[in-house]
């Protein structure tokens, strides 16, 4: 997709620590505060004074924190699927033992088996209707280290992620938040943050779920270059 963009604007897309080739990093990049100031860094080393951030899932929360956190390097927030995270420390412990376990299950169990169980959550459940997409995206995913993933999930899983929801409202550039019909939680949620900031507004593409680039590529590239060439 991004080749696609690369037409009318430079792209630089990120492994996320953890992800990809984003391996064997210092401990504390795998942290909300360690992974934005390693991006900063980035931008810094090419000489990049401003970008617009588009991040999917936990990227989107990352990103949302970039943005809250770094308003001055950014001049448009795209968010997919993502959310400001959980407002109870209840909410985030719980979480962070579910996380954990998760993490366990990555170093000590088939990694392949893992994805499977993965991507039949509820959350994925529109997608595993598609068998061959589901096959493709586990493929990719494979790519992965897991005991890398493991610590991503560790130190940027949703109970470790800092609750951004009352930064919200002193978000001051573009942001538009995408979601799947069929995702109903994470409709809520955009919802609820486009009330919560007068700089956010949301998009709900029809008949897809919570991976929404994957399940309607065309319609989310579309939204994508439109909102990129309003900034």
């Amino acid at each position: 997709m991004t080749d696609s963009l690369k037409t009318e604007f430079r792209c630089i897309a990120l492994d996320l620590p953890g992800h990809g080739t984003s391996i064997g990093l210092p401990q504390e990049t795998y942290t909300f505060e360690g992974a934005a100031c390693s991006i900063i860094q980035l931008l810094d080393e090419l000489q990049i004074d401003q970008a617009a951030l588009v991040g999917y899932s936990m990227g989107g929360r990352l990103a949302l924190y970039l943005a809250l956190n770094h308003p001055e390097r950014f001049t448009g927030l795209l968010l997919e699927s993502a959310s400001p995270g959980l407002e109870k420390e209840e909410d985030r412990a719980a979480r962070r033992a579910a996380d954990e376990e998760k993490a366990q299950r990555l170093e000590t169990e088939d990694f392949g088996e893992f994805l499977q169980d993965w991507y039949r959550q509820p959350l994925f459940v529109s997608l595993a209707c598609d068998e061959a997409v589901l096959q493709e995206t586990i493929k990719a995913r494979k790519n992965n280290d897991p005991s890398e993933l493991a610590k991503s999930l560790r130190g940027m899983g949703t109970g470790s992620q800092p609750s951004l929801w009352r930064g919200l409202p002193e978000l001051w550039i573009p942001a538009l938040a995408v979601t799947g019909e069929l995702d109903e939680k994470f409709v809520g949620i955009s919802r609820r943050m486009a009330a919560s900031s007068t700089r956010l507004k949301m998009v709900v593409v029809a008949g897809v779920g919570h991976n929404v680039r994957l399940e309607a590529p065309g319609a989310y590239f579309t939204i994508m270059q439109e909102f990129m060439r309003s900034l």
